[in-house]
């Protein structure tokens, strides 16, 4: 089976090699030509654990191909996987103008029966707009070509990207063509061997259904930054309550994490394109408002507590940041807490030190050298006012607390991810802050 994929960022590099491990020939298309020729030379463009290794096993076996033209390879394709960019545009929505490019290209140059299918994340509403898009080349060439539209959105984690596709808890496919779901349901036979999981709906449900899962976590995770804030208030532990609430199946322990914010390049925007297609369709989202405000909020919580620690005077203090990233195994700092936190500690007039295991390079495309960035964990923390805990990447959870203590100026910790023991850090000499407690 041959198939395209148009796009390879996350979503579509990601997807193109796992199709291309289960032996699919798979052609990854993006017209960033450098972008390409370093994929051709084994450099990939994103962090992913084992994705690097995986992608030049494939071109290797002959079964993953780049190119920056979908027209080459249209007429020996089956399927055409369309993963471009959907960035949010000025007013929050999703801007289509990379997903109507593809379905223009697409009815430009097919000439036999041609699977389309959407992977980005769209609104409702899109499939409708690209099979209008197609079809209006066709009618330009006058011709009538026998073609598919279907939606299958992505539901991958940026760290577990390839275990997520591997072995997906579910695959949404959204058609109206059976001709369309039989080519799906082959296509992911593969993935299925330990059980059914392929979820089939008409269209504008599957485009509804990731905007309506991440916006549910997105949900959760602000509601329990509330709770944290008001256990704080009134002398509760949020863990002792996240434990309490989790037992509770019909809750359940998920996603129930307080902490500085979310961030990345998924729940963000996703809310945001959600509460802009319910405007449209004069719907009014209360609840992901607030959701989002909350989420904005938190992401100041941790510069906050620093800042009513030492009286509002921050002006030339040393503040260590460890984390850069929104999350641990990736360097996507896209929406990430510490952005926030960095640009309050500078308007402050701290002196700011960091330190990633992957986000270093991706923080100085970002900001420049307004920070010290430094080699190591531990020099980041040398001199230093105050430690913050904002990404919990594992080898930040078990640290030399002698060296740090040596190190800092200022045995101070505020720990935005609630990895530590409090009164662990307390018998060794450490003043601590957490979320909610």
């Amino acid at each position: 089976m041959n198939i395209a994929v148009v796009g390879t960022g996350y979503v579509g590099l990601v997807s193109g090699t796992c199709f291309a491990e289960m032996g699919i020939h798979v052609t990854c298309v993006d017209i960033d030509k450098e972008k390409i020729a370093r994929l051709r030379q084994g450099e990939i463009p994103i962090y992913e654990p084992g994705l690097d290794e995986m992608v030049r096993h494939n071109v290797d076996a002959g079964r993953l191909h780049f190119t920056t033209d979908l027209r080459e390879v249209l007429d020996e394709v089956e399927v055409v996987f369309s993963a471009v960019g959907t960035p949010p545009d000025e007013d929050g929505s999703a801007d289509l103008k990379y997903v109507l490019a593809v379905a223009k290209t697409f009815g430009e140059n097919i000439h036999k029966y041609t699977l389309l299918v959407t992977k980005s994340t769209v609104p409702v509403g899109t499939a409708q707009k690209v099979k209008e898009a197609v079809q209006a080349e066709l009618s330009k060439r006058g011709v009538d070509v026998l073609y598919d539209v279907a939606s299958n959105p992505e539901f991958l984690k940026e760290g577990a990207a390839i275990k997520d596709f591997m072995t997906p808890d579910r695959v949404v496919v959204g058609t109206d063509s059976e001709k369309a779901r039989k080519v799906m349901t082959r296509l992911y036979k593969p993935f299925m061997l330990s059980g059914e999981r392929m979820i089939f709906t008409d269209i504008p449900s599957a485009e509804m259904i990731k905007y309506a899962a991440n916006s549910m976590l997105a949900t959760r995770i602000s509601f329990m930054n509330e709770i944290a804030n008001l256990c704080e208030s009134v002398g509760a532990d949020v863990n002792m309550v996240r434990r309490g609430i989790g037992a509770d199946m019909r809750i359940g322990r998920k996603f129930l994490y307080p902490g500085c914010g979310y961030g990345g390049s998924c729940f963000p925007k996703d809310v945001k394109a959600l509460i802009k297609t319910a405007e449209k369709n004069g719907c009014s989202m209360k609840i992901l408002r607030a959701v989002e405000e909350v989420n904005e909020r938190q992401k100041s919580i941790l510069f906050d507590k620093l800042s009513k620690r030492y009286g509002g005077r921050l002006h030339g203090r040393v503040v260590t940041l460890w984390g850069l990233a929104f999350k641990p195994e990736t360097d996507d700092m896209r929406e990430a807490p510490s952005l926030v936190v960095i640009e309050k500690l500078l308007q402050a007039g701290a002196v700011v030190k960091v330190y990633d295991p992957i986000a270093m390079e991706e923080c100085r495309r970002r900001i420049g050298e307004v920070v010290v960035y430094c080699d190591d964990m531990y020099e980041a923390a040398v001199d230093s006012d105050a430690l913050l805990l904002v990404t919990e990447w594992n080898q930040f959870r078990v640290p030399s607390l002698s060296v740090l203590k040596k190190t800092m100026s200022t045995p101070l910790i505020l720990d935005g991810r609630n990895i530590y023991e409090s009164e662990y850090l307390k018998e060794n000499g450490f003043e601590y802050h957490c979320i909610g407690k």
